[in-house]
């Protein structure tokens, strides 16, 4: 397996140099912060990382400020209260994107946030807690309990939110099979996601870098 000192290398090359590279690296917010934040911000992001799924980004996050309008904050708890006139009304809105199957998705994932808060006290609490050194089993719970929340959109859920994470993208598979790696193009398998993990892992012990940081660094070194 590739040592990361190489990729890191290869990347501060790529990118002009180790000061510019440090620019590049996503935020990471600390498990207080992660645990303070409100739930509302969560489904807030889902919700925006859902819509944003095969469509084009921009034209979502344009019309961002009428999504929290429309959705009242986005509150689980008055979400889940939606009645199916309130919803058929909401997916005919013209101020958001009006796909029905996603605005369903909105009202799932208010259950799934508020469900988690029960046991957990928030789902802020929950996320923080959840140790890097299993991120794919975190994704694999999104996926099961949440709302159109598998693939790159729970990944990015997180990421966006400050938690410390990696996020499967092409460019990063790519750098993973370079560095040794025995997986497909799109890894979906638990022998695979095993794999990444563990990568992942033992980069993080070598570099002391945060595992977002690491992802994106891989992601730099490719052409």
């Amino acid at each position: 397996m590739e040592k990361f000192r190489d990729i890191y290398q290869r990347a501060c090359e790529r990118k002009g140099g180790a000061a510019t590279l440090e620019k590049l690296m996503p935020k990471v917010r600390g498990a207080r912060a992660l645990a303070g934040t409100g739930d509302d911000r969560y489904l807030s992001e889902m919700t925006r990382c859902v819509f944003q799924a095969g469509f084009v980004w921009r034209v979502v996050d344009h019309k961002w400020d009428d999504f929290e309008d429309v959705f009242f904050g986005f509150p689980p708890e008055k979400i889940v209260m939606l009645s199916p006139d309130q919803i058929d009304r909401f997916s005919q809105n013209p101020r958001i994107i009006r796909n029905r199957q996603k605005v369903l998705s909105v009202q799932a994932n208010a259950r799934f946030i508020l469900e988690v808060a029960r046991e957990h006290g928030s789902f802020g609490k929950f996320i923080s807690r959840w140790p890097e050194t299993d991120l794919v089993g975190l994704f694999a719970h999104m996926k099961k309990y949440g709302s159109r929340l598998g693939g790159m959109t729970g990944q990015r859920v997180l990421r966006n939110m400050g938690k410390d994470t990696f996020v499967i993208t092409g460019d990063v598979c790519r750098c993973l099979q370079r560095a040794g790696l025995d997986i497909t193009a799109n890894p979906g398998s638990k022998r695979e996601l095993t794999l990444i993990q563990e990568t992942f892992n033992s980069w993080h012990a070598e570099s002391a870098l945060p595992y977002s940081h690491i992802s994106r660094i891989c992601a730099c070194s490719l052409d």
